[in-house]
């Protein structure tokens, strides 16, 4: 049986900063590594149908990832991409485990809320047997905290380029 998580937050910055986080190379390879993971895209094309291959280490070398050594592989395919409002990805795990072979499907919905303010919510459905909803959840929250520092830090550079 697969299961679904739903995490949000505020973020301040606008749609349009927050999506282009969601869809910029760079931005991914810093926000969507959980906290003790770096990120690693391999390929990279931002159109429906298109999408990208990223690799999430581990810092922790005797933490065992779910495609090798300490690290989780993962092809995320684009299935819509409607600007500043909705991103949705097919995310496959590369593993020979059971367990990890079920596309899961990423959607994250944007929503005004007032003046450069945005509430991001990241809803997975179909996620595989091997990731709990709990762990799925905490990885979550920390991608969002880690989106929000990257769009502050990124949004304070270029105030003080000015």
């Amino acid at each position: 049986m697969s299961s679904a998580t739903t995490n949000s937050k505020i973020i301040h910055a606008t749609r349009q900063h927050v999506y282009e986080a969601l869809t910029q190379k760079e931005a991914l390879e810093f926000w969507l590594a959980p906290d003790q993971m770096t990120g690693k895209i391999h390929d990279f094309d931002l159109s429906v149908g298109g999408g990208y291959t990223m690799s999430l280490f581990y810092t922790d070398n005797s933490i065992k990832g779910k495609t090798s050594g300490n690290e989780d592989r993962y092809t995320s395919t684009f299935i819509e991409l409607q600007p500043y409002e909705k991103v949705v990805h097919s995310i496959t795990f590369q593993s020979e485990k059971k367990e990890f072979e079920e596309a899961m499907i990423m959607e994250v919905f944007l929503e005004e809320k007032g003046k450069d303010v945005t509430n991001v919510t990241i809803f997975f459905k179909n996620i595989p047997a091997g990731i709990t909803p709990e762990d799925n959840e905490a990885g979550t929250k920390e991608s969002l905290d880690k989106l929000a520092r990257y769009l502050e830090n990124n949004n304070r550079s270029a105030s003080e380029k000015k």
